[in-house]
């Protein structure tokens, strides 16, 4: 692109600064001036008939034989062409196999592609197949009953122990990261915003003064996401995630050694306990510790400065494991202790929104915990109880900041019911479940799946009063399905949208078991579909290692090697206003595209299990 300015153009290297440094230009503005007193004119290139070579976007990971198999060929709005769609069967010795060919079907015009499709949902021998269009050729996919029996694997076998704060977690010959934040926690300044939408207010809401350091916090949780918070919301939503999928299917896959004794995890290690229980666990640690701590739940831990938030590398050297003493001078250590104050902050401001978040998955911990750990499940039953019922002696305290707070009160109050009731049975908690409905009917799509949940504790009049906005949210995904050539909703912000893609693959999982003749299952599909290469911009699976081409450069807490976590979730195509979908696999840096985070993680795992079972056939254990 060419620049021309009013004034000289400084250009500069910031690769030079760090490894997310860019390019950049920049012009000093004039002293002494009013008016207009810098005008830049930026001229880009382009390449006279250039076309953009086509993508056809489908899933990486393959097709049930019973299921719709729908490919969509992204073109550029000025190819002409035309050339028939074609579907390939890959023998065994590597030929491939003409099994059909069809003029691809024009769907329309959709941001600034034009898109045809090729429906070969009557394809249902098993193997190994790639699609063709003109010269475009994709990867290899199966079509086999079993294609999303092992597809959450990476999630639980790597993933999430990769992201185990408060371990060393070892794979190998690698060591992921040592033992992490031995020094949590240090009580969060008053009146303080932080980085990364953490706030605290004008009290602690604890017996410990800003700076002192609150013990009992270095223990259990997960890294939120490519940085290495602690963020409490995150923390309750997979644990919540986790426990649906232990509830419905019960997989008791065992490939990772967990040692909270010792605090060391092994990577691809048996040791006789499902690696699911365990993960639940350990979420449920953190989230008893911060009761045990301070009394409630608090908004997270997180980095005291922006040097270590940008931390990249080894978490367990992003402090020195040595709880601060403000005696000694910085460097100094004596005792155990140590005078750098490098020691996370937490926020603990109250918030009832974030009890109740906490409430819903201590009981359902509790739940799942029930054999394994019978102590730790009493525990966290009888604080998610205590806590409902203090909760309801006193008007909600509503602190809000940021997304750390917890999500609308309302919602986190029925979630608990919820979750106290499946737990319990306690007809008190139905009555709440009762009284809270005609809110969440309000906000259906956000609060279904808890609404579902309770179906079977409640009376049939709950059920039948559900039906209308079941309808309602039904005829809404079909709405939404025509909107675009991939029949899910696709996100304009700032990050993109393989949540709420999961999340709404979800919701109708569950309507589709409980309202089988209101919801079908086609939402499930096109979500998981979705995620996983059927979508715009390109056919990259947004999980990686799950796919024959998936997410290989992203934005965890090694991108600095522009490298990737098994497993993980990206956020996916982002948006550009007005109208690039946008994903790159060059530049992991782009947390709004490419930032895995743990709910997506758990999310993933839950919908894939609802994807074998759609398929019909049990997930692999």
């Amino acid at each position: 692109m060419t620049i021309r300015s009013s004034a000289p153009v400084q250009l500069f290297d910031g690769r030079n600064q760090a490894q997310n440094g860019w390019f950049v230009l920049r012009s000093l503005l004039p002293a002494g001036r009013t008016g207009t007193v810098l005008e830049w004119e930026v001229q880009p290139n382009s390449v006279p008939g250039w076309l953009r070579a086509p993508v056809i976007a489908h899933s990486q990971l393959g097709y049930a034989p019973g299921a719709r198999k729908v490919a969509t060929i992204e073109l550029d709005r000025n190819d002409r062409t035309t050339a028939p769609a074609r579907l390939l069967r890959v023998g065994a010795d590597g030929s491939t196999t003409t099994v059909k060919t069809a003029p691809a079907t024009r769907w329309g015009d959709y941001l600034r592609y034009s898109y045809r499709q090729l429906d070969f949902s009557d394809v249902r021998q098993p193997g190994l197949y790639m699609l063709e269009y003109g010269a475009t050729r994709t990867a290899p996919f199966r079509i086999a009953d079993d294609v999303y029996a092992g597809a959450w694997h990476p999630t639980l076998d790597v993933y999430f122990p990769v992201a185990m704060d408060h371990m060393y977690v070892n794979e190998g010959y690698r060591v992921w990261h040592g033992d992490a934040h031995r020094d949590d926690a240090r009580q969060a300044p008053l009146n303080h915003e932080h980085i990364d939408l953490y706030a605290q207010g004008p009290t602690t809401d604890t017996k410990y003064k800003p700076g002192e350091h609150i013990p009992g916090l270095a223990v259990g949780g997960w890294f939120d996401a490519g940085d290495f918070d602690i963020r409490t919301q995150s923390q309750y939503q997979v644990v919540r995630s986790l426990v649906d999928t232990w509830e419905q299917w019960r997989p008791t896959r065992d490939t990772t050694a967990v040692d909270w004794t010792r605090r060391r995890t092994e990577i691809h290690v048996p040791d006789g306990t499902p690696d699911l229980l365990q993960q639940i666990r350990h979420g449920l640690l953190q989230l008893v510790a911060q009761f045990d701590a301070v009394g409630h739940a608090i908004h997270g831990i997180v980095e005291p400065d922006v040097a270590q938030y940008t931390h990249l590398g080894d978490a367990s050297t992003k402090t020195d494991g040595l709880i601060h003493d403000p005696a000694l001078k910085i460097g100094e250590e004596r005792g155990g202790r140590s005078g750098t104050p490098d020691d996370r902050w937490a926020f603990t401001t109250k918030a009832s929104a974030l009890n109740y978040g906490s409430i819903a998955a201590l009981a359902a911990a509790s739940r799942s915990l029930g054999e394994a750990d019978p102590a730790l499940a009493k525990t966290a039953l009888g604080i998610a109880t205590r806590i409902w019922a203090e909760e309801q002696t006193h008007a909600p305290d509503l602190y809000q900041h940021g997304n750390t707070t917890g999500g609308p009160l309302d919602s986190e109050r029925f979630a608990a019911a919820v979750e106290l009731l499946r737990t319990t049975r306690d007809p008190r908690y139905a009555t709440a479940v009762q009284t809270l409905w005609p809110a969440m009917e309000r906000r259906f799509a956000f609060n279904l799946r808890d609404a579902v949940a309770a179906i079977p504790l409640m009376p049939q009049s709950y059920r039948e009063g559900m039906i209308p906005a079941v309808r309602a949210y039904a005829a809404a995904t079909v709405k939404a399905a025509a909107a675009n050539p991939f029949g899910v909703p696709i996100t304009t912000g700032g990050w993109a949208g393989s949540g709420t893609v999961i999340a709404g693959a979800l919701n109708a999982y569950a309507l589709h078991k409980a309202f089988p003749d209101i919801m079908p299952a086609d939402p499930v599909f096109r979500g998981a579909e979705f995620l996983l290469g059927h979508h715009p911009g390109s056919d990259i699976s947004f999980v990686s290692g799950v796919g024959t081409r998936s997410k290989e450069v992203a934005y965890g807490n090694n991108r600095a090697d522009f490298s990737f976590i098994a497993g993980g979730v990206v956020p996916g195509v982002l948006i550009v206003k007005p109208d690039f979908p946008e994903n790159h696999e060059d530049w992991p840096f782009f947390w709004g595209e490419n930032e895995y985070v743990i709910p997506e993680g758990a999310m993933w795992i839950e919908l894939a299990h609802a994807m074998q079972d759609l398929a019909g056939k049990p997930p692999a254990k």
